[in-house]
């Protein structure tokens, strides 16, 4: 009996009788069709190990992250086969329900792969220390943007910008739409020359470095990630706007030299954490001066779901550990808490899918290179994390929003326009 004819009533059991994928094994033999849209390798008998001892989400992330399986072809065209079978409110996943763990421990016995549990791969997450402490929080932040400037570029392109782009159109080049989404939080924002702006988690520095070449403002960018403010430091000095932009190593409940007249924050409140979001808001709101405003920009879950960060998660494990997603009437609730007036609220959930499509364009144009600037392993992480992501966002199973706020004046005062149109200088 060859390893195909013991591993496929376990494939059957856990995608079901209707998905279509080719399923090659370590000693040769297959099933399937050989052009279904999912190509399977299960390189080893260790990556059946890996399920048997993490019989979930997890142990399938392990033996990929591995390279104990692969999947070949087209990812994104894979994992939307995965979510045409998989229940529509999960979308793709591994379904380790009790027949699956019925047909697994009857493959790894017949195949004789019982044996302690595998060393998970060296890129999975280890914190230590109280949830969303400081300390633990720069762990964290560490974990995921300190792998090399020269990974983030290939992957990023030349913006460095790694947060949702804004595409006038779908043929716009990725940098000009990463450009464009700048300038909306800027016209948002009614930045101007002089004005003191707050970029919490500022990455590379591109909103920075917009703000000042573009609008004259005086921008103080804040980040955990020490590659991060190198990168944008040195990226300050070739535009030649270091005179206007200070950025720092520093966490946002550290930041005291208010007030500011502005406050963005894109891509940065995901590692806040549910129970934290209230002093976020605090803290901004605190910083800002009567009339400031806040964009807070950031990714959002659909209500009642959880199952993306939980701690047997791929990603909490390898992508963002500690990243929490909350739903839009949260934060809303969380900065409204603070004493800010909302005013504008705007989606851009399909901006999202378009910029990773992008994303996994990039890494797997330069696969070689991103390879060789991180780890193979590494590389891997990212593409099924991007790619599960675009189609994450085009299923609405989670969402982006630009959220616009004021800091009122003591007689309750915003100083905003009355209109969207003048609000965005159309």
């Amino acid at each position: 009996m060859s390893v195909a004819d013991v591993i496929a009533p376990l494939v059957q059991s856990a995608l079901g009788q209707q998905a279509r994928l080719h399923v090659t094994c370590w000693d040769g033999s297959d099933f399937g069709p050989a052009d279904a849209p999912v190509q399977l390798r299960i390189n080893s008998r260790r990556a059946l190990r890996r399920l048997l001892w993490a019989p979930n989400e997890l142990g399938f992330a392990r033996a990929y992250v591995s390279g104990d399986v692969e999947v070949d072809g087209d990812l994104l065209a894979a994992l939307d086969e995965l979510e045409r079978v998989a229940d529509p409110a999960n979308g793709p996943g591994v379904a380790i329900d009790s027949a699956t763990k019925r047909a697994l421990l009857t493959a790894v016995l017949r195949l004789g792969v019982i044996g302690p549990p595998p060393r998970p791969p060296a890129e999975e997450s280890r914190l230590r220390g109280r949830r969303h402490s400081k300390a633990r929080d720069a762990e964290a932040i560490a974990h995921h943007y300190d792998v090399g400037n020269d990974f983030y570029r290939l992957v990023l392109g030349e913006s460095m910008t790694y947060s949702c782009a804004y595409w006038p159109s779908p043929s716009t080049e990725l940098d000009a739409a990463q450009f464009a989404k700048c300038d909306l939080v800027a016209r948002k924002l009614g930045l101007g020359a002089g004005m003191r702006v707050l970029d919490v988690g500022c990455g590379w520095g591109t909103f920075a470095l917009h703000a000042a070449r573009a609008y004259g403002a005086r921008v103080v960018g804040v980040t955990l990630s020490h590659e991060q403010a190198e990168y944008a430091r040195k990226r300050m000095v070739h535009e030649g706007v270091d005179e206007l932009v200070e950025i720092r190593v520093q966490d946002y409940r550290d930041v005291d030299d208010g007030p500011y007249d502005a406050i963005a924050s894109i891509g940065m409140a995901e590692h806040v954490g549910a129970a934290m979001l209230p002093v976020y808001a605090a803290d901004l709101f605190a910083l800002l001066r009567p009339q400031g405003r806040l964009l807070n920009h950031a990714i959002s879950r659909r209500p009642g779901r959880r199952a993306e960060f939980s701690s047997t998660s791929f990603i909490d494990r390898y992508v963002f550990p500690d990243g929490e997603l909350e739903p839009i009437a949260m934060m809303l609730e969380a900065i409204e808490g603070a004493g800010f007036e909302v005013r504008d609220v705007e989606s851009l959930r399909e901006h999202y899918a378009l910029t990773l499509r992008a994303w996994v364009a990039n890494l797997e144009r330069d696969w070689t290179a991103a390879v060789a600037a991180t780890s193979a392993a590494r590389a891997r992480i990212w593409r099924l994390y991007m790619a599960g992501s675009a189609l994450a966002f085009e299923g609405n199973r989670i969402g982006v929003n630009q959220v616009l706020a004021v800091r009122p004046s003591a007689r309750g005062s915003s100083g905003m326009p009355r209109t969207r149109a003048e609000l965005l200088k159309l």
